[in-house]
């Protein structure tokens, strides 16, 4: 009987198809390249047009998306609020799981919600902590205890207790217990399901001050609220300054990535910190606390709940967060490819939606190909393109040497030409990456800058080491049944 660890084991062949499919592209494109170089060398062309095709693509949505953004920002989504009748009934639940995090960290993450220009007294904070650092965090809740008390409606505390049945250890477990306890505290006050929205940050997020406005903003105005959960821009900048520049790459990459998705709502799924109805949480049962990828399995839950109509409307407004960092410059870097896997462990949502897609059949089969056409392109290309244009593209060159047709002797100026016109991506990201910089907290120099730009050489190492490489190893782990855990991200400032 194949080995289980939570959810997963039970479907180990489609659990499979991913990692297959990226192996069986890798032993393709080399067994062509040596016994039919012609074809290899189409392919590679076919791909590399593809690519080009979608940064070009990827460069439109970032900058259209950018925009709205900027525009986001320079909004008082306060006194927009308040000109809507009946808008202080809405209460947010602010959920911060934690897991031996210093004090600071969780200090800066209340003291922003805090700050925000909201009704304080409609603020339910819960701080949630693990049984494995119960000591630890016990004094913690002492002290913010004291600083806090009086800050919110409410500040809760809760203690996730070890090895409960039908969990595994992490973010989605605490996050479903937590939830437990709130349900207990919010039907005591007898608070209305439908005028509750749950934001469920990672512990070092800092929310922008017109948030939470603008979150209630949107759930008091867009078609249907309680239907939909809400995106914002993620931003890992809280220590982008001090970050190895790997790092601050991978953490580029991302933010341009989410920004670019938030104006093609029909691609947008749940990413790390975001906001969602407290109606669709009871509903669906809470976080499934035997997953790694909570953040994005909770968006398909309400998918599966209400058939298809459930949906992820875009803030546009930031939440900063940290990079992961380590002691040492190599310990950031194992840091970082950690996390990336960690995000690649998002393929198990694949056949997740396999399974569970053909119990809700009024779910339409164009929506059900969306998603699963959407998850498999994705990981599939975040796992082979960076080989396939950086390695594997050369090799037929390589091999055939000076014995070369027409076609196989020209394409490597036309392979040329399309990376030239793939590079205007990394201009434009490098560009926007100075842009979207915080100010440093201590006086900086030019060098600074300059190493700031200098950086983008580095991005065809850093997508094939800290991009492809961490999604074939958690591709790869599915195949061999190898699952893993969820993965604590190393911080510190």
């Amino acid at each position: 009987m194949a080995k289980t660890f939570g959810q997963y084991g039970h479907h180990r062949l489609l659990e499979s198809i991913p990692g297959l499919i990226v192996w069986a592209t890798f032993a393709l494109a080399i067994l062509a390249s040596f016994f039919a170089p012609t074809l290899a060398v189409i392919f590679i062309i076919i791909f590399d047009l593809y690519w080009l095709l979608r940064v070009l693509y990827f460069i439109i949505h970032l900058l259209a998306s950018y925009g709205e953004y900027r525009r986001t920002l320079k909004v008082d989504w306060y006194a927009q609020l308040a000109q809507l009748p009946n808008w202080e009934r809405i209460y947010h639940v602010v959920m911060l799981p934690t897991y031996k995090e210093d004090l600071s960290i969780l200090r800066e993450a209340l003291h922003a919600v805090q700050n925000t220009p909201y009704r304080q007294d409609r603020f339910i904070v819960v701080v949630g902590g693990e049984e494995g650092d119960a000591v630890n965090f016990a004094e913690y809740q002492k002290i913010l205890t004291a600083e806090f008390a009086d800050a919110f409606a409410d500040l809760i505390f809760t203690i996730h207790p070890r090895n409960l049945p039908g969990e595994i250890p992490g973010k989605g477990s605490n996050l479903h217990y937590m939830a437990g306890v709130v349900q207990q505290h919010i039907d005591a006050k007898k608070i209305p399901y439908d005028d509750i929205i749950v934001s469920a940050f990672d512990i070092d997020t800092i929310v922008h001050e017109q948030y939470f406005p603008r979150l209630a903003y949107l759930f008091l105005t867009v078609p249907n609220p309680t239907r939909s959960s809400y995106q914002p821009v993620t931003l890992f900048s809280n220590n982008i300054w001090t970050a190895t520049a790997p790092v601050r790459i991978s953490a580029f990459g991302t933010t341009f990535w989410l920004l670019s998705e938030l104006v093609r709502p029909e691609r947008l799924w749940t990413f790390s910190s975001h906001s969602m109805p407290w109606r669709m949480l009871v509903d669906v049962g809470f976080w499934e606390p035997d997953v790694v990828s909570e953040d994005s399995r909770i968006f398909l839950q309400g998918l599966l709940h209400y058939e298809g109509d459930y949906r992820v409307t875009p803030l546009f407004l930031p939440v900063s967060m940290d990079t992961v960092t380590g002691k040492t410059y190599l310990q950031s870097l194992v840091a970082l490819y950690k996390q990336q896997r960690r995000w690649a462990w998002g393929v198990e949502h694949f056949a997740y939606m396999l399974t569970q897609f053909p119990k809700h059949p009024k779910i339409s089969r164009a929506i059900k190909f969306k998603y699963l056409f959407n998850q498999m392109e994705g990981m599939y290309t975040w796992a082979t393109a960076p080989i396939l244009i950086f390695i594997l593209g050369y090799l037929p060159f390589w091999v055939v040497g000076n014995d070369q047709n027409a076609l196989i002797a020209n394409s490597p100026f036309t392979l040329q030409w399309i990376m030239r016109i793939a590079t205007v991506g990394v201009f434009v990201t490098g560009a926007m990456s100075l842009v979207i910089l915080p100010r440093r907290k201590t006086k900086g120099t030019p060098l600074n800058w300059l190493v700031m730009i200098a950086q983008w050489v580095l991005l065809p190492v850093t997508s094939i080491l800290f991009s492809a490489f961490p999604a074939i190893d958690a591709q790869t782990r599915f195949i061999f049944g190898k699952y893993l855990g969820f993965n604590v991200t190393t911080k510190h400032r």
